[in-house]
């Protein structure tokens, strides 16, 4: 897959996330887009392939902090129930 493709993955599943962002999606729309048009005249193959890894690391804390919150909530609804 080259590079360039990877970008535009990289970018549509970050967007994707962004759907259930705390501070809204347009916020993190307009963020991460001028994340990614800062570093659009990048040519360096070797940065271009770090700055896919940080991406890549990025989409992994934002997904862990989206179970960290569900779980969170589920077991503030478990607990909950048997209080009540």
């Amino acid at each position: 897959m080259s590079q360039r493709a990877r970008v535009i993955e990289l970018y549509k599943s970050l967007l994707h996330l962004g759907k259930d962002y705390p501070q809204g999606f347009d916020y993190f729309r307009t963020r991460l887009k001028n994340a990614f048009m800062k570093n659009k005249d990048v040519t360096d193959p070797e940065q271009v392939q770090k700055m896919i890894a940080h991406g890549e690391f990025v989409k992994k804390e934002i997904e862990a902090l989206y179970m960290l919150k569900k779980y969170r909530t589920l077991k503030r609804r478990y607990e909950n129930q048997e209080q009540g």
